[in-house]
């Protein structure tokens, strides 16, 4: 395992070292997790259990008009 220094704000580091001491786990545990997942690709990414869950629920659906939908109400 090797080491990596890191220059972070003295209010986030003491925010994660909080968070981690109430999860039960070490910041750099949590900065290892984090790495992980931004770095991994994103076709091993799972979907979340309630996406899988709902997926496909809808049917097909024209995904062509819902852009342009999308396009019309965020102009």
């Amino acid at each position: 395992m090797s080491k990596l220094t890191l220059s972070i704000d003295d209010r986030v580091i003491e925010c994660a070292k909080r968070y981690a001491k109430e999860h039960s786990t070490s910041v750099s545990a949590m900065v290892e997790r984090y790495l992980d997942a931004v770095t991994r690709p994103l076709k091993a990414v799972d979907d979340p259990p309630i996406l899988r869950e709902i997926k496909g629920i809808l049917g097909g659906g024209d995904r062509e008009a819902y852009r342009q939908h999308l396009i019309v109400k965020y102009r």
